[in-house]
Order: C-alpha cells, then sequence, then structure tokens
C-alpha cells in the first residue's frame, strides 16, 4: 500500500462510509490552506460513465501540447497515490504523508459533521499538490454527481458532462432528472458546457440549466461529432481531423474522446496552443487502467470496471468485437447496485457466470447474486475469493475462450493485485 500505513489509516478513517454532500466542508479547509485551486486554471469533468477515461484523455492531450498537467481521479485501483497524478506521474508517498501532515492540523475529526469527509481531504491534497507543482492546468474528475461535489469549488475554463444514468440513486435521486440536476451542478455562469448526453429526459435538463446560466452548450451529435472507421475515428467540430485512434478500448470511448477534443477546441478559443498532433499523441497515449483492459490472452482475460447498468451495456457492446469460443464472467459486485440491471446486459451473452465478493465490505453476498441471476439460463459458480475465481474461470473458458472480470473497481482492483503477484 503506497505511503506509510498509518497515514493511509488516517485518510480512511475521516468519516469512513459517510457521504456528506455540501461544500461548506472543503471550503473551510482550502481557505487555511489559502485556496490553492485559484492557483491554476481547471477543467471539470462529471457524468455517471465515461468521466474518468474523458478526463484520462484530455489530459495525455494537454500534457502532449506541452502543459504541465494535473490529474485528479476517483477512485484508485490498487494505490491512493494513483488518484493525484502530474504530467502522468503519480504523486510519490513522501508527498502523500508530508501533505497529510501539513493538512491534519485543519481537522477536527471529533466534530464528524464538521470535520472533512475522506474525498473532501483528499480533493484539497490535490489543490495543494497541483499548487506546488505549479501545473499549468488540473483536470479534475467529479467524484460523485456534481452540484455538491468537493472537486466543484473551481471556476472551470469548461466543464464536460459525459452521460447521465441511473447510479448512486440513493444520494442523487431515483429519476433520470433528478440524477441530471446534480450533475449540471457542474455547469456555472458564462462558462461553455460539452456534453455528451443522450437520454432526452436528462439532456432536456442540461439544455435548460445551461441556457438559465449563460452557459454555451456544446452537444455531442449537434456541434461535434466523431465517427468510427476502420482504423480508428474521425473527429468534427470547428476542427476536422481524421485517422484518430485511442489507446482505451471500445466504442464507447470514441464519444469520450470526442468531448477530450471538444474540450480542447475551447481552450484553443482561449489562446492555448494545443496542435492537431498533440490531439494525436495524447489520445494514442492515454492510459486509464481497468476499462476494457486486455491483461493476457488464451484465453483472453479483460478487466472493466462497469458496474451499473449504463456500463455494463458499454461492456456488452464492446465484447462483440472479441472472438471467443466461450465467454466467462467473474462477478463481484457492491450489495447497493442495481444488480438486476446490470444482469439484463451481461448475462445473455455468458456461458458460465462466477459470483466471487471483493474484500469491501458493501459486497453483495455471492449467493445473493445466485438467487438474482436464476431466471437467466447460463451456468452459475460461487467462488468468494477473486483470484481463485479467476483461476477457475481461465480453466473453464479454455485457451479459445474470453474471461470478463466486472461489477466493480473492487473487483477488477483485486484481479490486478492477483496478475502482479503472478
Amino acid at each position: 500500500m503506497a505511503g506509510s500505513r498509518n497515514t493511509i489509516e488516517y485518510l480512511y478513517g475521516l468519516t469512513p462510509d459517510v457521504i456528506k454532500p455540501g461544500l461548506e466542508r472543503i471550503e473551510r479547509l482550502l481557505e487555511h490552506l489559502k485556496n490553492p485551486h485559484l492557483n491554476y486554471p481547471s477543467i471539470i469533468v462529471g457524468g455517471t460513465n465515461g468521466k474518468g477515461s474523458a478526463s484520462a484523455m484530455l489530459a495525455s492531450i494537454l500534457k502532449e501540447a506541452g502543459l504541465k498537467t494535473g490529474l485528479y481521479t476517483s477512485p484508485h485501483l490498487l494505490r491512493f497515490n494513483e488518484r493525484i497524478r502530474v504530467n502522468g506521474k503519480e504523486i510519490r508517498s513522501f508527498d502523500v504523508e508530508r501533505l497529510v501532515r501539513k493538512m491534519k492540523r485543519f481537522v477536527k475529526k471529533a466534530d464528524a459533521l464538521s470535520s472533512p469527509s475522506f474525498f473532501e481531504f483528499t480533493t484539497a491534497m490535490a489543490f495543494e499538490y497541483f499548487r506546488e507543482k505549479k501545473v499549468d492546468v488540473a483536470v479534475l474528475e467529479v467524484g460523485m454527481g456534481g452540484r455538491l461535489d468537493a472537486t466543484n469549488v473551481v471556476i472551470p475554463l469548461v466543464s464536460i458532462i459525459t452521460s447521465v444514468g441511473f447510479d448512486h440513486t440513493q444520494y442523487l435521486g431515483a429519476a433520470i432528472e433528478d440524477i441530471a440536476f446534480e450533475k449540471a451542478g457542474i455547469i456555472k455562469e458564462g462558462i461553455r458546457v460539452v456534453s455528451a448526453v443522450s437520454d432526452g429526459a436528462a439532456s432536456g435538463v442540461i439544455k435548460k440549466i445551461s441556457k438559465g446560466r449563460g452557459s454555451g452548450l456544446c452537444v455531442f451529435g449537434r456541434d461535434f461529432s466523431a465517427m468510427e472507421t476502420w482504423s480508428g475515428f474521425d473527429y468534427k467540430g470547428d476542427i476536422v481531423i481524421n485517422g484518430l485512434e485511442t489507446n482505451l478500448k471500445g466504442a464507447h470511448q470514441i464519444r469520450n474522446a470526442a468531448c477530450a477534443i471538444k474540450a480542447t477546441e475551447v481552450l484553443r478559443s482561449f489562446g492555448y496552443d494545443i496542435r492537431d498532433n498533440a490531439i494525436r499523441r495524447g489520445l494514442k497515449n492515454a492510459v486509464w487502467p481497468g476499462r476494457l483492459e486486455v491483461v493476457s490472452k488464451k484465453p483472453v482475460l479483460v478487466l472493466d470496471c462497469a458496474h451499473n447498468p449504463d456500463g455494463a451495456r458499454a461492456l456488452a457492446i464492446a465484447l462483440r468485437d472479441f472472438k471467443y469460443k466461450r465467454l466467462v464472467f467473474v462477478m463481484g459486485i457492491m450489495a447497493d447496485k442495481d444488480i438486476k440491471g446490470i444482469f439484463n446486459e451481461l448475462l445473455p451473452m455468458a456461458d458460465i457466470v462466477i459470483f466471487t465478493e471483493p474484500k469491501n465490505k458493501r459486497r453483495a453476498d455471492v449467493k445473493v447474486l445466485s438467487g438474482i441471476a436464476k431466471p437467466y439460463k447460463c451456468r452459475v459458480a460461487e467462488i468468494k475469493d477473486v483470484a481463485r475465481a479467476i483461476d477457475y474461470a481461465v480453466k473453464e473458458a479454455g485457451p479459445l475462450g474470453l474471461v470478463c472480470v466486472t461489477g466493480s473497481v473492487f473487483t477488477v482492483a483485486e484481479a490486478k493485485m492477483r496478475r502482479q503477484r503472478r
């Protein structure tokens, strides 16, 4: 585990398992730090799915353009340090520990209501680190929602909303319009917005809020587009670039890439020198692990963090491009997710599904998952240990098969740890 065990335990001990919407706590913490987030321009990226991928691609483009670029994302897969990067390099464990020591004196843990949460604390850490590193620009991935998310204290150069779907409904609302309202909270007065939201009701909310705040709205399919080709994709917006490739697999990543390119067009209008070649190189060099990531062959082993129905749908479509004789899923899902919705997208295409339990107390029990899976025709097995579940899946798939590990970031993280141990 990156950083000292005491440092990481301190971070996770900040109001564990509590999500506290609101900006008051992080604003107070940032005031103690003399508002580091006001020292450099930022871009904020929200959405139900695709926001991490779009953030990674945009940060890679800006780096290739010669800009010193901070990238803040969540959650991490293997190391806490993954969350905070400058020009692709993770924050050092030494700096994690140093910043925690610096900021601890501003936190009163005894006051559960007013003390910052884990995410608020780490967001402030990222802001401070980016100031120390004198970044030219920071790309910030929204944690959850948008309106009351800790990242939403910035006034960005441009806001991006990649998608709106059903997830975190206990916090964001059960109706798609409610979720869209929360996501649209990152839209600021007079600040341009890039949106790839395709749902009609959600799109209507974003259009209404953008208009009310005088924010120029750039909509995928109307103001900019991307078309898949045999060798990659072509982009059309204010600029036209043909023959683009992205290192991130799956047709859904083309839309995320288009959002990143459109954001660079907005930055160009502010005078940023971002050439077409920087866009081309940035997309090709972008890295975002655990998203349709192929880690081995014979059988092909794919890791994907899909944890809601929309993500599962994108995964199902992407898997159709693979050739395989037998498809075996290894699934570990959090109990608070739309399990049936995920199953509806993936189980009809499965030969075998192996349910497992990542080491997270929010996980769904394998027997619960098996019970929900009964109406589907695929064969089901239960193996609680993720590594053993994957070993079994590899044997069942055979050399011409495909094994897909999915259902949660936590499940994929354990799959990656299994691979590192080999």
